[in-house]
């Protein structure tokens, strides 16, 4: 089997991660692959904030289980959280932004990391708080969180893809 066909069909979601960081050279090329991911009219619209700060970390995962309502780290322990962030304005923007996710959390299973979609970006970076580290990082005000890519390695094994559903592919020839 091809090693691309072979990385997205054996891509998992992983919710326990060990503290081993991502090593530079890997999180270095995830975030580059993020940013190849097609956009509408190559706008380019997404904005990827890498976090490897722990405080930064935690203070995300506060904001993200106070929206959830839990007590429960929602990002299972991961020690990096990729943000993806993107311009409403674009037409596109929201599906750009859930391109540049699918990237990376593909990047990182070719790569041999671990990863999992994490939502709520959307309503953090709503928020006094969210809207606070948009400018704490430079960023423009008014951008749309789209998702938390979660990295980081596993704790447990990873579960087997589950069936997919009947019907999930319609063909007309």
């Amino acid at each position: 089997m091809n090693a691309t066909i072979n990385d997205l069909i054996s891509r998992r979601s992983c919710r326990a991660y060990s503290e081993k960081a991502v090593e530079e050279e890997k999180l270095a090329e995830i975030l580059k692959v993020g940013t190849y991911a097609p956009t509408g009219r190559n706008k380019q619209s997404p904005v990827i904030v890498a976090v490897e700060d722990k405080a930064t970390r935690d203070l995300l995962s506060k904001m993200n289980r106070k929206i959830m309502g839990s007590e429960t780290d929602p990002f299972y322990g991961a020690p990096t959280v990729l943000v993806v962030l993107a311009d409403p304005t674009v037409p596109t923007y929201l599906y750009d932004g859930a391109l540049v996710m699918g990237n990376l959390l593909n990047a990182a299973n070719a790569l041999g990391v671990d990863s999992c979609w994490i939502h709520r970006a959307r309503e953090e970076f709503e928020s006094e708080q969210g809207k606070a580290l948009l400018k704490k990082w430079g960023l423009p005000a008014g951008l749309e969180g789209i998702g938390h890519c979660i990295l980081g390695y596993r704790k447990t094994e990873l579960p087997e893809a589950s069936p997919r559903k009947e019907g999930y592919v319609v063909r007309v020839k």
